[in-house]
């Protein structure tokens, strides 16, 4: 059955807002019918000028990157986290981690967004961190404990009735007595055998012994795939993952990249951060036994011998510095270096002595696909005069011009980097 056999559809209104769980799905039932909802045609717009606009900007000016780059404010979005960059169109759409999926479009192709506006507000999303296309042009969002696809969102995200699929429904993406408000924010990328991948970071700092069984049944702490419309041929596809916030494909071998964040509680430099590789189904990668070279305290798991199915991380980083969002440089405009390697983003620590993060790295690769080495590619986020954030970098993704987007849920926006050569920057 093609997928749009399968479709219903659900209303998009500022007047929804705050619309609860029964009302949204009230749009739900009714769409079905392919009945029109009746709500307000009117979304109201984020404003992207005035002295918000002004103050990121000057911020900004503290940023430093390589030579030959510059950094500018594409788009205010409030809790800006994970972006999807359209594939026909010049818009992208942003997750967050409370109730809106933003539609970002940058009408004139400028560089700069001209409209950012709440998309499908009546669903009443509960985290819509994840978003994420198919190939054919269906984006895809991860919520807490539900995923929802949308045909066509880049053409039809404007009218009050937008059609949705219900890949996974409410509360049956893990166990709703597993659900937690600590790593709750899902990541989603479509692999190049079609179906969607999501991580799902276990709800503890150290998971208890008796939540192991349930986990690996579940992927609670991993990665699992499935079929990107009716949720079918759902499996575990990787384990011992502490709370990957973020993963890409590499283009060039169809490797799966992650980055796990750390454990708390274990002091300012231990463990570190990981970026991992997954060359096939059913790999390992450690938890709760060990995080990079550091064996894990809590609940004993110390005392055990150390499994001996880890695969270990292909890049370790700074403790605590929270490894969030990676993509893989699909551009042609930044120099050869960057070709072919992935950009990482750092939210930043929470928990350290002396904060860190708050940065974008960049990883090289060599010639067998394995990391090669890893640099810092902007940072002047983190004041280190007075250990203040003035930004907090969250998700990567590639523009088709070649410019790269940083968000950013702090501040709440989305920065563009862009490649001037020895242009004034």
């Amino acid at each position: 059955m093609h997928p749009f056999a399968r479709l219903t559809l659900t209303a998009v209104a500022a007047a929804l807002l705050s619309a609860g769980p029964a009302l949204a799905q009230q749009n739900i039932e009714k769409l079905k019918q392919f009945k029109v909802s009746g709500v307000d045609l009117n979304i109201p717009p984020v404003p992207q000028t005035g002295k918000n606009a002004d103050a990121i900007r000057r911020n900004l000016e503290r940023v430093k990157l390589p030579p030959g780059f510059r950094i500018d404010l594409f788009a205010v979005v409030p809790d800006a986290r994970h972006m999807a960059v359209a594939p026909s169109t010049n818009m992208l759409f942003v997750g967050t981690r409370k109730t809106t999926v933003w539609a970002v479009t940058d009408r004139n192709s400028d560089g700069e967004a001209d409209e950012v506006k709440a998309f499908a507000p009546s669903l009443n999303f509960k985290v819509p961190n994840g978003v994420c296309w198919t190939k054919d042009g269906f984006l895809l969002v991860a919520e807490h404990n539900r995923v929802l696809n949308f045909p066509a969102a880049e053409f039809f995200y404007e009218g009050p009735d937008v059609a949705v699929i219900e890949v996974v429904p409410q509360g049956k993406l893990i166990p709703v007595e597993e659900e937690s408000f600590n790593h709750g924010a899902r990541v989603c990328k479509i692999g190049p055998d079609g179906m969607v991948y999501i991580s799902l970071g276990q709800p503890f700092n150290v998971q208890p012994r008796d939540k192991l069984k349930i986990f690996n049944e579940v992927g609670i702490g991993g990665m699992v795939r499935m079929n990107a419309f009716d949720g079918s041929k759902r499996e575990v596809y990787a384990t011992g993952i502490r709370n990957s916030v973020g993963h890409d494909f590499n283009p060039k071998d169809g490797t799966l990249w992650f980055t796990d964040n750390q454990t708390d509680g274990m002091g300012d430099d231990i463990p570190n951060g990981e970026i991992n590789r997954i060359t096939k189904a059913g790999q390992f990668f450690g938890y709760p036994w060990i995080q990079g070279k550091t064996r894990i305290t809590d609940h004993g798991y110390d005392k055990d011998p150390l499994p001996t199915n880890v695969t270990a991380a292909q890049v370790l980083t700074e403790a605590h510095a929270a490894d969030l969002g990676m993509a893989f440089y699909t551009g042609k405009s930044f120099p050869a270096k960057y070709q072919g390697g992935f950009f990482s983003a750092q939210h930043g620590s929470w928990n350290r002595t002396k904060p860190n993060g708050a940065q974008v790295l960049f990883t090289s690769l060599k010639a067998d696909g394995t990391a090669d080495k890893t640099e810092v590619f902007a940072s002047g986020w983190l004041d280190e005069n007075t250990g203040t954030f003035r930004g907090r970098p969250v998700d990567v993704a590639t523009m088709k011009d070649g410019s790269l987007l940083v968000s950013d849920d702090y501040v709440g926006a989305i920065y563009r980097i862009s490649y001037v050569g020895d242009a004034k920057r």
